[in-house]
């Protein structure tokens, strides 16, 4: 019955959401600055499905300005964990097809995040330096799951460049958020399902590597989340899934 409840409540609550951003974003459309205001209205909804989220975020991260925050993806609820942790300024990086999920295409669109064509390769050449220029215009952080996929279970998986080529590229500082392991976490039949945590990291200073080194910044934010997210799971008495298969 709880199940049927929350599903019901869930796709209510994005039904609403997807009409509201219509007149929100009317006057605005495209707007960055409407990244931050729906990403904290699905930061909400964690509580629909049971979870208490905890966000860590430095008070040094309002002044973060222009930077690639990177995060692990693990599943959907995503939607509802690292949501919390975006900062006002920032953007998401995701592909085109996300506009065709039914009302959150519409949200992920309006809201000003970068949509990119990963399956056309001739695009995909230019995909990097238009996001740069996009950062440099518009003084943007990007949010980019470096996995390039969910990882449902298999830890923390190893790192695509794309992220990476990106910061050193734009000159800019590479920011870790690390969210604790929710693999089969959520059983929405269940009232509580207990604890997740969003901690972000301090900037890494990308003045240590050279634009070449984009692999040594990749491993050693690899090697920072990966201890992170142990360390994470060991709090909220989670297991590490099969983390350690990326050691």
């Amino acid at each position: 019955m709880l199940f049927i409840i929350r599903a019901i409540l869930i796709i209510v609550a994005v039904i609403l959401m997807s009409v509201y951003s219509l007149f929100y974003c009317i006057l605005s459309p495209r707007n960055p600055k409407n990244t931050y205001h729906f990403a904290m209205l699905f930061s909400k909804m964690s509580r629909l499905v049971g979870l208490k989220v905890t966000i860590r975020v430095p008070e040094s991260a309002k002044n973060n300005g222009s930077v690639v925050y990177i995060a692990n993806h693990q599943n959907n609820y995503d939607m509802v964990t690292t949501t919390g942790a975006v900062q006002p300024g920032s953007v998401t990086i995701g592909k085109k097809s996300l506009v065709l999920i039914p009302f959150f295409g519409i949200i992920y669109w309006l809201t000003g995040n970068i949509l990119i064509d990963r399956d056309n390769k001739d695009k995909s050449k230019n995909t990097i330096t238009d996001v740069v220029d996009q950062m440099r215009d518009k003084n943007l952080g990007v949010w980019i799951f470096p996995e390039g996929t969910r990882s449902r279970g298999r830890g923390l998986m190893p790192f695509k460049m794309g992220a990476f080529h990106t910061a050193l590229q734009a000159g800019v500082n590479v920011v870790p958020t690390v969210v604790s392991n929710t693999h089969q976490q959520v059983n929405l039949n269940r009232w509580d399902n207990g604890e997740v945590i969003v901690e972000m990291l301090e900037p890494i200073d990308i003045t240590q590597y050279k634009k070449r080194e984009i692999r040594r910044l990749m491993n050693d934010s690899h090697e920072i989340m990966l201890a992170k997210y142990k360390q994470l799971n060991k709090e909220v008495n989670r297991p590490d899934s099969n983390s350690n298969c990326c050691d």
